[in-house]
């Protein structure tokens, strides 16, 4: 009994930690749950490179992936210091040799998918697109032996690419297109 007593009495262990004091105007801050449920969403920006025949029909630009051979649009990670159309219009150009003007407003957005690993979550990737009219093709560019470009109409894009978001922001900026373009046919 006098031993309990005398742990009781004087703790010999605690005398370093001292009790917090609250005093009026101390915010209790709630800490954060963690999350791992599921992993943080990508974003990328890509060009939409379109041009217009000498009878005013619409093409896109397509390209296909470096590993997959998928065809897709440019599309690739922002770069500091430019804005997101500009790193768009970067990555058209490094990724299929194009130049031109870029729209400073998305025309669309789509998500996709990335096999990362076996042990490691697919992270989702959101890729803002922008239109790019294009005004040049160079005949060499930073990554010409590692891809396929091609110039279709915007039905056969379509066709080829796999992404469903993306074929519908082709098929929506196409109907866009033509219906500026008509606007525009004087009779």
């Amino acid at each position: 009994m006098a031993f309990a007593a005398s742990i009781l009495a004087e703790p010999q262990l605690c005398e370093k930690v001292r009790p917090r004091v609250w005093r009026p105007g101390d915010a209790i801050i709630p800490r954060k749950p963690k999350r791992r449920s599921k992993p943080a969403v990508r974003v990328q920006y890509g060009a939409l490179p379109y041009r217009f025949t000498p009878m005013a029909a619409l093409e896109i630009l397509i390209l296909t992936t470096r590993q997959t051979r998928r065809w897709i649009v440019p599309k690739g990670w922002p770069i500091k210091r430019l804005t997101p159309s500009k790193s768009a219009a970067r990555e058209a150009f490094e990724e299929a040799g194009v130049r031109g003007k870029i729209g400073a407003r998305a025309v669309g957005v789509f998500r996709y998918k990335k096999a990362v690993g076996e042990n490691r979550a697919d992270p989702d990737y959101e890729v803002k697109i922008f239109p790019l009219l294009v005004r040049r093709q160079s005949a060499t560019w930073p990554e010409s032996g590692q891809r396929v470009v091609q110039w279709v109409d915007p039905e056969k894009a379509i066709s080829l690419i796999r992404e469903p978001e993306l074929k519908a922001i082709i098929e929506k900026f196409a109907k866009r297109a033509a219906a500026a373009a008509a606007s525009k046919v004087i009779y």
